[in-house]
């Protein structure tokens, strides 16, 4: 599993994702929170929270259990709950505020949670094949939406995705831990997919399995899907990501590139514990 100090003697691959950065701070904005609170039933849990994220970068939200990244992700989505109750949460320029998961994942976000929720009875393709309906122009008959453009073909899914091209008649829940993964990320791919919400991808999977799904997120966001990461893991997250969030008890406690936070070992202690 990566450390800080094996991130260290990355050097090519920490100065590659130190240019992004640099190169991220001009890009356009994609999504913006501003002043959101959250609350679970009565449990408060976002607390004037605002963030944003850039076009085409990897943004990684980190923090320790219960800091309220998940509850974050589920704000942006359109999930319920939580129910958001005061702020407001803008993509590509359109207040979505409230807006339902549905109408949310038709715009161009599209949430891959830790549970994964494949579909563990079809077939590798069958769950692809799953998605190219949810994404069919004939859902928006009769909402106040417009679809957004086409996701990624089959072939350029499993292009990206070799494994499940050789599993593609397998029953998906007989797929390792990080096919699994593999397979929840590529049918949020099928889908218009503008920005990713990526929660906890790495949760239970080997270090080995851990590199590979980060090479598949690097190759995904190389293709111009924007990424906003929620990972325990921070060290790996820090290394994958061009900027992050430190969350705590709902509030934001750091913004910067991912090789601030890299080097700010006072914040890495207090609110991560690397």
């Amino acid at each position: 599993m990566s450390t800080l100090e094996d991130d260290e003697t990355k050097t090519a691959k920490t100065g590659e994702s130190t240019t992004t950065a640099r190169e991220s701070e001009s890009g356009r904005e994609l999504l913006r929170l501003n002043s959101v609170d959250a609350y679970y039933d009565e449990s408060h849990i976002l607390r004037d929270l605002s963030m944003m994220v850039k076009e085409g970068e990897i943004c990684a939200l980190l923090g320790r259990n219960g800091a309220g990244k998940t509850t974050t992700l589920r704000s942006i989505a359109g999930a319920t709950p939580p129910t958001v109750r005061s702020g407001s949460i803008r993509f590509d320029g359109n207040d979505v505020t409230g807006v339902t998961a549905e109408d949310i994942s038709i715009r161009g976000i599209s949430l891959v949670p830790e549970e994964r929720r494949i579909f563990p009875n079809l077939s590798v393709a069958e769950n692809l094949h799953l998605a190219e309906v949810v994404n069919n122009a004939s859902n928006t008959w009769g909402r106040d939406v417009e679809a957004g453009g086409e996701g990624m073909t089959t072939d350029e899914v499993y292009n990206q995705f070799p494994r499940l091209d050789e599993r593609r008649s397998q029953q998906a829940g007989t797929l390792s831990g990080g096919e699994q993964q593999m397979l929840a990320i590529a049918r949020a791919l099928k889908q218009n997919t503008d920005l990713m919400l990526l929660d906890e991808p790495y949760e239970g999977l080997a270090p080995q399995i851990i590199e590979d799904v980060e090479d598949a997120i690097e190759r995904i966001n190389d293709t111009g899907t924007t990424i906003l990461l929620v990972e325990q893991n921070a060290a790996a997250a820090i290394n994958l990501a061009d900027r992050a969030y430190v969350i705590d008890h709902g509030q934001i406690v750091f913004d910067g590139t991912a090789a601030e936070l890299r080097s700010d070992e006072e914040t890495r202690e207090r609110y991560l514990g690397v």
